[in-house]
């Protein structure tokens, strides 16, 4: 999801940075193939999300490499089940800092940059945000949270800069690789639009909300999931 971003925004002639923690190696693929596309218009920083000091680091080298910012996602998301009876402080600060903590401070230390263009903030949550999946409790906790923080910074931050969610349903990315492809069949069947969603169902959304034909929405969170919690 995060790649297909990248390049949606890129093909309406936006530069941009992208964040990796650990795939430096897709993170250079990407970078590589958009720059073939537009000489110099997209970069990479690497970030350990559950670090408090790479907020600071990973929006600083956006302004020394573009000299702007104008638009942050914060799509970066640590995803594993903890159950009640074994939940623990390292499943705690993995989750809550990929999902919660990094996106607040990333808009933190971004808001000042994205106040002088007048920018805007697309926060990435899930469609079950408000009809928790079974053991996973912290997950749930995080991306709830991630709602809040959305509609608080878009008071907070008003009038200069938006800040919107996207709550993706079933996607097809690699997570799904692993489930029986009769089971993804018997899933699809439950979604009223009769499909698993494609990254570009989210990349799509994620576009028009930073774009200026969404400038009259902020605070709202965006359920792209064909229908899956009707």
């Amino acid at each position: 999801i995060g790649a297909s971003i990248c390049e949606e925004l890129h093909k309406s002639n936006i530069d941009v940075m992208i964040h990796y923690r650990n795939s430096k190696e897709d993170a250079v693929y990407l970078k590589d193939k958009l720059n073939k596309i537009r000489v110099n218009s997209t970069d990479i920083v690497q970030g350990d999300l559950c670090k408090i000091d790479s907020y600071e680091n990973i929006i600083s080298n956006v302004i020394k490499r573009f000299g702007q910012l104008d638009y942050l996602v914060n799509n970066a998301s640590s995803y594993f089940p903890t159950q009640i009876d074994n939940l623990n402080e390292d499943g705690w600060n993995d989750l809550i800092s990929t999902n919660l903590k990094a996106p607040l401070f990333l808009c933190q230390a971004a808001a000042k940059f994205l106040k002088e263009q007048k920018g805007s903030i697309v926060n990435i949550t899930d469609a079950k945000e408000n009809n928790p999946k079974k053991n996973y409790i912290i997950y749930n906790l995080a991306k709830s949270g991630l709602v809040s923080l959305t509609r608080s910074l878009a008071i907070d931050l008003a009038p200069d800069v938006r800040v919107n969610a996207v709550a993706p349903g079933f996607i097809g990315t690699e997570i799904l690789e692993s489930i029986d492809p009769k089971k993804l069949e018997d899933m699809a069947k439950n979604i009223p639009v009769g499909r698993i969603g494609d990254v570009t169902d989210i990349s799509n959304i994620v576009s028009f909300l930073a774009s200026v034909e969404s400038s009259y929405i902020t605070g709202q969170v965006l359920h792209v999931n064909g229908g899956l919690t009707l």
